[in-house]
């Protein structure tokens, strides 16, 4: 199995895990009391037997129950596949070190404030609070289904990369494409592929090249071996994908949350571009691209958009 196969394989896994942890099933259990009726449901995870309070009785509800415990049964029959492919090739994820824990909660805690973020510099009209009820699962009627999709597709991204085998694995050229294919997802058919045509950036004459597959791996191995920190690597590697435009779209998106992988798996935080300073980092980003000014740049991701752990 290759490399691009298996962080594929590693994606669908921590999906599958996050939409059975969404879902309301089990053994349903109606309880009585004072003339009332209430629903229960009983269900296994991780070979424990759980018993969840659902809510009063209702029949729509039950209905629910019912389809989510089918969907559940898929789910988990498709995990058992996964995970036997997985033995099969003696795939083994290590435990991790208290500190890359720790900083995967910190992610995980944080993440409605990331993701909003990253949704106000790609330009979605959002507000924290409507970022927050769409991670949660609520509904907001003030937002286009474009917007609320790119937010939707930031938050698959983040639990992918958050999952343990992924945080494990190398922050390479496949994880790369993995992440952008999550946050491409629903709207190019060449999601997580490299570009084949030429794009343009607004507000500069800079013309990025047609991408090379191995001479990207090439640049991102070369990032990785320097003899510098590794939050220097994590943002010469988040520099580094906006400046190639290596994708059809999506490239700052997937450049912050490439170069946060790099960082959680070494325990050392969070990057993010705060809201409120988006113009000013868009402005060295410009600069930064038209080879005016390179190290400002670097000094602003340091000083304004990094969080230590």
């Amino acid at each position: 199995m290759s490399n691009i196969e298996l962080i594929a394989l590693l994606n669908e896994k921590a999906q599958i895990e996050s939409k059975l942890s969404t879902l309301t099933y089990g053994s349903i259990d109606i309880r009585e009391k004072d003339n009332k009726r209430y629903i229960y449901v009983h269900y296994r995870e991780n070979g424990l037997q759980i018993t969840k309070y659902v809510g009063e009785y209702n029949a729509d509800l039950i209905n629910l129950i019912l389809s989510n415990t089918e969907i559940a049964k898929q789910l988990k029959k498709r995990l058992k596949q996964i995970d036997k492919q997985l033995k099969d090739i003696n795939y083994k994820s290590t435990t991790l070190d208290d500190k890359i824990a720790l900083n995967i909660d910190f992610a995980r805690k944080n993440l409605p404030d990331t993701i909003y973020k990253q949704a106000i510099l790609e330009g979605v009209a959002t507000t924290y609070s409507d970022t927050e009820t769409i991670i949660n699962g609520g509904k907001v009627s003030n937002m286009t289904a474009n917007d609320i999709m790119k937010i939707i597709n930031l938050k698959h991204a983040w639990e992918f990369v958050l999952n343990e085998n992924v945080i494990l694995s190398p922050t390479n050229f496949s994880l790369l494409c993995e992440i952008n294919k999550i946050i491409l997802q629903g709207f190019y058919y060449n999601a997580g592929k490299i570009r084949t045509v030429p794009v343009s950036i607004g507000g500069t004459n800079y013309k990025p090249e047609l991408p090379f597959e191995p001479q990207i791996i090439d640049d991102i191995n070369s990032i990785k071996i320097k003899q510098i920190s590794y939050l220097d690597k994590a943002i010469e590697l988040l520099l580094y994908v906006m400046k190639k435009q290596i994708f059809i779209d999506g490239n700052k998106r997937t450049a912050i949350i490439f170069a946060n992988h790099l960082l959680i798996s070494q325990g050392l935080g969070l990057i993010a571009v705060p809201s409120e300073k988006v113009e000013i980092f868009k402005s060295h980003l410009i600069a930064y691209y038209e080879g005016k000014d390179i190290e400002t740049i670097k000094t602003f991701l340091k000083s304004e958009c990094y969080k230590e752990l």
